[in-house]
C-alpha cells in the first residue's frame, strides 16, 4: 500500500439487507485447490480491501490512529463492485465454498461503508472488530512516501522489508501487525468451521493474512499486491495446512463480465 492501506471510516446509518439468495449445492474440492487426503472442512475468510479514499489517491500512510478519511465517489463504486464480487462466491464463482453468513469490519470510516455497501448485497449486517484494523504508523500517519523519506531517511523500506522496526510515536512493525492478525483469524477458525466469513479490512492488514496463512517472512508481505476493494480468499484448517485461494482480484469488471 503505499499505503492507503490504513484508514478510518464511520457507518451511515444501515439499510434494509435484502434477503440472501440461496446458494446451489457446493462442488466437491476442485482441481487445483490446495492438496489434502481428508474432509477436514476449513473456516473461509474472504478478504476485501476498502474502497478508494483521497489518502488512496494521494499515496499517503493512513493508518488506524485516526477514523477518516471516507470513500470517494470512486471508491464507493468499488465497494459495490466487490459486494457484487463476494455475492457471486458460492454461486457462479467458487462453487465449493460456502455463501458468506458473517460480515465483520475494521472501525475505520472507509472499511465501514465499504461493509455498509457489501452488506446490503449479502443481505448481512456488519460487525465491528478492532482486531482487523489497519496498522498504527505513528508519527508517519498521514504522509507519503516522499514525506518520510525526507524526516526519517532510510527508515521506511526496512520497516516493510525487515518487518521488526516500529515508526516513531507508537507505531506497529509489520510483525506487529501479523501477531494482532494471526490472533484475529484464529479467532475466526475457533469459532467453527465449514462457513465463510467477510472480513473488511485494509492492505497492511491482508498483506499480513496472507502471509501468516502461507507461512512467508513478514519481510515478504510487501511483495503481495491487494488493490482498493480487491479481494483475497483463504481458507483455515484446524491442522493449521491452510489454502490461499485467491490474492488480489480486482472487483471492477466481474458485473460486466457476467453479462
Amino acid at each position: 500500500m503505499v499505503a492507503d492501506g490504513p484508514g478510518p471510516d464511520d457507518t451511515a446509518a444501515p439499510l434494509e439487507p435484502e434477503a440472501a439468495t440461496p446458494a446451489p449445492p457446493r462442488r466437491s474440492r476442485p482441481s487445483g485447490a490446495a492438496v489434502r487426503f481428508d474432509d477436514a472442512q476449513p473456516v473461509t475468510v474472504i478478504l476485501v480491501r476498502h474502497g478508494e479514499t483521497e489518502m488512496t489517491v494521494s499515496r499517503g500512510y493512513s493508518g488506524s490512529s485516526e477514523p477518516g478519511p471516507s470513500l470517494t465517489e470512486h471508491g464507493r463504486a468499488q465497494a459495490a463492485a466487490a459486494g457484487e464480487l463476494v455475492r457471486r462466491v458460492g454461486h457462479d464463482l467458487w462453487g465449493d465454498i460456502p455463501f458468506p453468513t458473517e460480515l465483520i469490519a475494521s472501525p475505520m470510516v472507509r472499511t465501514q461503508e465499504t461493509a455498509g455497501v457489501i452488506g446490503e448485497q449479502l443481505g448481512l449486517t456488519a460487525r465491528v472488530d478492532a482486531t482487523f484494523q489497519e496498522a498504527d504508523f505513528g508519527a508517519w500517519q498521514g504522509l507519503t512516501a516522499e514525506e518520510i523519506e525526507q524526516r526519517w531517511p532510510g527508515q521506511l523500506e526496512p520497516w516493510h522489508t525487515r518487518a521488526d522496526i516500529r515508526p516513531d510515536g507508537g507505531g506497529e512493525s509489520i510483525a506487529d501487525v501479523g501477531e494482532r492478525i494471526g490472533a484475529g483469524l484464529d479467532a475466526l477458525l475457533a469459532a467453527g468451521t465449514d462457513r465463510t466469513v467477510v472480513v473488511v479490512s485494509h492492505a497492511v492488514a491482508i498483506r499480513a493474512a496472507l502471509g501468516r496463512t502461507m507461512g512467508a517472512q513478514p519481510g515478504s508481505w510487501s511483495q503481495l499486491r491487494v488493490a482498493p476493494a480487491s479481494v483475497s480468499i483463504i481458507r483455515l484448517f484446524e491442522d493449521k495446512r491452510d489454502e490461499v485461494a485467491v490474492v488480489g482480484a480486482p472487483s471492477e469488471g466481474w458485473s460486466a463480465a457476467r453479462g
